[in-house]
């Protein structure tokens, strides 16, 4: 057994030392992942697999969360990925609040260090309201259930104002009303940020037996 063992290595060692690189690479340099969920609704759909850029804050040890090269920290309106211990998975969320900010939440209207965020309607379906978020200098869309700062909100359209702590950040999906964010799970430290998102690399439409979405390969988000 051993020395069959050996043999295989010996005549494919090129083959192991690629995959070795491989898996180095893609544990601290870049990597996909898979989106299984609807938490960040418009901007990233069901079936969407997302660049992971594992360098953008940190140089970490493959195979681990330990940092050996600080770069840089996260930025409101990043779309980060992270390994939450509270939620026991991977979560991808955009970055709402960074630490000494003070941020809360009226009707599904943000307010961040008391300014409070502009909401521009883009269409309205029977369901969901998809508006434009201006706040702090950073615009994007997000998805909701009525429009925000009407009455009749959701439980969870409603959070008093936090200052967030050095080393948190708080987190949310662009799907206001249907994501497991730091609302559920609490301020997200930031040793558990693994990554930062701004591309789409292909996309399957899980509804359309995993046909191709070509319209999404590359898509900036």
């Amino acid at each position: 057994m051993k020395n069959t063992i050996l043999s295989f290595v010996k005549t494919n060692t090129s083959l192991l030392v690629f995959i070795s690189l491989m898996l180095v690479f893609r544990s601290a340099v870049a990597d996909w992942n898979d989106v299984p969920t609807g938490s960040m609704k418009p901007t990233i759909v069901e079936g969407d697999r997302i660049l992971i850029n594992k360098m953008a804050y940190d140089l970490k040890l493959p195979f681990s969360q330990k940092t050996l090269v600080n770069f840089a920290d996260p930025k409101r309106n990043d779309i980060v990925i992270f390994e939450s211990e509270a939620a026991k998975k991977r979560l991808v969320k955009r970055v709402i609040g960074i630490p000494g900010d003070t941020v809360s939440m009226v009707n599904n209207q943000l307010s961040i260090n008391h300014q409070v965020a502009d909401y521009t309607i883009v269409s309205r379906k029977k369901n969901y309201t998809l508006s434009q978020e201006s706040i702090a200098g950073n615009t994007h869309l997000i998805r909701t259930k009525v429009q925000p700062g009407n009455a009749n909100q959701p439980r969870r359209a409603n959070f008093r104002e936090i200052t967030i702590p050095a080393g948190f950040y708080l987190m949310m999906g662009d799907n206001r009303d249907n994501s497991a964010d730091s609302r559920s799970i609490g301020l997200v430290p930031r040793e558990e940020i693994i990554g930062r998102s701004n591309k789409v690399v292909f996309s399957l439409n899980y509804e359309q037996y995993l046909v191709p979405r070509s319209e999404r390969f590359l898509k900036a988000i």
